[in-house]
């Protein structure tokens, strides 16, 4: 059974004390949530190591929103997964669209930042997904499975359950807009198979897959209801603690 795990991804919000003052009103509205679900909060990294300091006796982990593949070196204005991993994330989301189209990301420096988050024992959320175009196209699994493919490269089979993978269709982050639950389920399956081809069946349904693209309350449990989506990757809907305690409440409906 795949604990369900619902990740906000606050983006470039929030100061240090907004981010404070945000999970001290979390920990009030979710009560026990955390419990059952894996709950992830995705701060920028200025508010990291602040938040690890109040979440110390809590269940909710932290997550850096990006790294560098490096571990150290001239590389002004980045992160390592050292460096991360010594604030108190356990989880870093990587390749995510944004990164992608605004900052150059390509698979292969998606894959080259899962074997680093690995090395300092980080748990990769590697994100994937078609802007409209492709999906205009018809090409969404071919696209998709392309990306795990080269995100996977040469990750050992052992580290494999052990990673998140993100269905975030870029057509629908932000915009209002939303796959169908159905069509959502459709690629996340086609995700778990894609594994499952790689390192073994097994090895494929051990596999947590979210989906992210504009989740929100009203639509969570219908999400959280289909049998490959495991959990959701939150953009706007994390930014309330009132929004995201009803997404953690909606998330225990798996």
């Amino acid at each position: 059974m795949r604990k369900p795990i619902l990740a906000g991804n606050w983006k470039m919000f929030k100061t240090v004390s907004q981010a404070l003052s945000f999970v001290e009103h979390l920990q009030d509205l979710a009560e026990d949530a955390p419990q059952q679900v894996d709950t992830v909060i995705c701060a920028p990294f200025t508010s990291i190591y602040a938040l690890n300091q109040l979440l110390e006796d809590s269940s909710i982990k932290l997550a850096a929103q990006n790294l560098h593949q490096a571990e150290e070196g001239a590389y002004t204005g980045e992160v390592s997964a050292l460096m991360i991993k010594d604030v108190g994330c356990t989880y870093v989301i990587i390749g995510h669209s944004e990164r992608r189209q605004y900052f150059g990301e390509t698979d292969d420096s998606v894959n080259q930042k899962v074997h680093a988050a690995f090395k300092h024992g980080l748990l990769p959320i590697i994100c994937v997904g078609e802007d409209l175009d492709q999906r205009n196209q018809g090409i969404t699994k071919q696209l998709v499975e392309e990306q795990v493919r080269a995100a996977l490269s040469a990750v050992k089979a052992d580290d494999v359950p052990r990673l998140v993978i993100a269905y975030e269709p870029i057509w629908a982050i932000g915009t209002g807009k939303t796959a169908t639950a159905q069509d959502a389920n459709e690629v996340c399956a086609h995700i778990r198979q894609v594994v499952g081809d790689m390192y073994g069946k097994e090895k494929g349904d051990l596999v947590r897959i979210q989906y992210g693209g504009s989740v929100k309350p009203e639509n969570i449990e219908e999400l959280m209801l289909q049998p490959d989506i495991d959990g959701a990757l939150v953009g706007g809907a994390s930014l309330d603690p009132g929004s995201f305690a009803k997404l953690l409440k909606g998330a225990l409906s798996k």
